[in-house]
């Protein structure tokens, strides 16, 4: 008789992870998956493998919520090498341009503001972006020609933090889904004129999650063997803490997670709720389901499986 494959455990949180610098996300959160026994797990936005730094991994019922961290907004804290551009725009890639010439503070400064806000921008060859079904760094890694359109993305701010030699400098900046730092900075270069590329990047925040609240994969591995894992657990609701919230009656919340709408009163709703919007509701301050607040009914759209 065939032996049946183990599943491992039940875990649902948050575990926010300073990826180190060399690993792939997907091979972090097999990492985590590994030393944890969890059931299920996935990441809460990828990170370069040159990158380091926030690495939100969710267990468990906090795989349904990752949608929102990947739409939260991210802090970089990143090295800009000015004089080269490679074609991975970071500096793992091969150089492809050079020059002579390098920026002052005072041209940093000035070129900065046409960064913020919305902003076209082209993804780097080397993404994770689909061509025709396929990743766009698969067909760069083949030596195929690729051509990505521009796109909006948000730049929330975009700081000089220092400037440690004439050759580099360092920024910060915050920005909404789907921006690339390897493309701001390729993009800087191009318009102070003497081409540039990432050469360390760290992700300082996602959402509400922050280094402070980060562990390494070593650290994980003995906070695992102390059986002391529920102590750096983060509850599958934070990544949910900007959504409007309700409580309910425990009748209501069997009704919502058997998959049927619920009627509510106006009066009980938060005063941020809005018609056509996403409310979290809670029942004995468990998360029960995200829904979608039509009139005065909640439909659900995504239910939490209660311990």
């Amino acid at each position: 008789m065939a032996r049946r494959r183990r599943r491992g455990i039940r875990i649902d949180g948050w575990l926010v992870i300073d990826k180190p610098r060399g690993m792939t996300s997907t091979h972090v959160v097999n990492v985590v998956k590994r030393l944890t026994n969890a059931r299920k797990a996935g990441h809460g936005g990828t990170l370069d493998p040159l990158a380091t730094g926030i690495l939100p991994v969710a267990l468990g019922e906090a795989t349904k919520t990752v949608a929102y961290v990947m739409d939260a907004p991210k802090r970089y804290r990143f090295t800009m090498r000015f004089g080269e551009a490679r074609d991975t725009d970071d500096a793992e890639g091969r150089v492809v341009a050079t020059s002579e010439r390098r920026p002052s503070d005072e041209a940093i400064l000035a070129a900065l503001p046409d960064f913020l806000g919305t902003i076209m921008q082209r993804p780097p060859v080397f993404a994770a972006v689909k061509v025709g079904g396929e990743r766009a760094y698969d067909l760069a890694r083949r030596g195929e020609a690729v051509e990505l359109d521009p796109r909006p993305v948000r730049i929330d701010a975009f700081e000089l933090v220092e400037r440690p030699s004439p050759d580099t400098a360092v920024f910060e900046v915050v920005c909404g889904r789907g921006a690339y730092v390897r493309a701001l900075a390729r993009d800087l270069g191009e318009t102070l004129g003497c081409y540039a590329h990432v050469a360390e990047l760290r992700r300082l925040a996602v959402g509400p999650f922050e280094l402070e609240h980060a562990v390494s994969l070593s650290a994980l591995e003995q906070i695992v063997r102390d059986d002391t894992l529920p102590q750096v657990l983060t509850p599958v609701a934070t990544a949910l803490a900007g959504i409007p919230a309700l409580a309910v009656t425990e009748p209501q919340a069997l009704r919502m997670r058997s998959g049927h709408a619920i009627r509510i009163s106006p009066a009980l709703l938060p005063e941020t709720a809005d018609e056509g919007g996403t409310v979290r509701v809670m029942q004995g301050g468990e998360l029960v389901a995200l829904a979608r607040l039509e009139g005065a009914e909640l439909s659900p759209l995504r239910v939490f499986t209660p311990r």
